[in-house]
């Protein structure tokens, strides 16, 4: 039962994130942000949003700040829109996804070119040794 609330919360609190990053802070270091999760502590005393900047790294590096200096602004929306006795303490991390996914797309990649060198080397490959005398192939058994 706790873990559907939280669930839940968590759920509401990236709605209500991404509405209000969706109509803009007043500082101008934030960039495309994506708040793509958010996860709260089984007590629901702090919620971790997870975001994801479009850009550089030196927008990523402005808008952590901006992150971090609307978290005050942040938690006070959560709070209005929240029917709940305690406002849960926020706290934006970067989310590792698109690195991961390029990452795992590279990985993916080498996989296929290797994939591909064997399939070449194998087209071209014999069997090692003679062949097994007592096994009759079809097409010899269709000569006889």
């Amino acid at each position: 039962m706790a873990g559907e609330r939280q669930a839940r919360l968590a759920d509401r609190i990236r709605v209500i994130l991404a509405e209000r990053l969706e109509r803009g802070l007043r500082d101008p270091r934030l960039g495309f942000v994506t708040i793509t999760d958010v996860r709260v502590s089984g007590d629901l005393q702090h919620a971790s949003a997870f975001y994801t900047v479009l850009g550089t790294d030196e927008e990523r590096a402005s808008s952590a700040a901006a992150l971090a200096s609307a978290t005050g602004l942040l938690r006070s929306e959560v709070g209005k829109q929240l029917s709940t006795r305690l406002v849960p303490t926020l706290e934006f991390i970067p989310d590792a996804l698109p690195e991961n996914a390029d990452n795992i797309t590279a990985l993916l990649r080498q996989a296929q070119e290797r994939d591909a060198e064997v399939a070449k080397l194998a087209s071209s490959a014999t069997h090692a040794g003679d062949a097994d005398p007592y096994i009759v192939r079809a097409d010899e058994d269709d000569q006889q």
